[in-house]
């Protein structure tokens, strides 16, 4: 019965982490909207690892359930980053979604503070 019980779980957890992997897939190269907070990762989230101010936005992608954290491009960042880097701002942001080095990276093409 704990075999059955094991495997059944196990089960489960491979099925979770699958539709994970697929929608992250499916939002990449798409232009999608993000909703949440624009910060710096350093300074304002203190993301572990993190030696540099980098601009991202922690919030969910429009049609997803899973909040998660977007990293501006490298051009994005710098020219967004001097409003957000020690007061944080909710807002909006349009671009691709890309993934790199294990980081959310969206190439922005709209952002709009609330």
């Amino acid at each position: 019965m704990r075999t059955a019980l094991s495997m059944l779980l196990c089960a489960a957890i491979v099925f979770a982490v699958a539709l994970n992997v697929s929608a992250a897939e499916k939002a990449e190269g798409k232009e999608v909207t993000v909703t949440g907070e624009i910060t710096c990762a350093k300074c304002g989230l203190k993301v572990e690892g993190v030696t540099k101010c980098a601009t991202v936005i922690k919030g969910k992608a429009k049609g997803s359930d899973k909040e998660e954290v977007y990293y501006f491009d490298t051009d994005s960042s710098k020219k967004n980053h001097k409003a957000i880097c020690t007061e944080a701002k909710k807002g909006t942001v349009t671009g691709t979604i890309s993934e790199k080095d294990g980081k959310m990276i969206v190439t922005v093409k709209d952002v709009k503070f609330d």
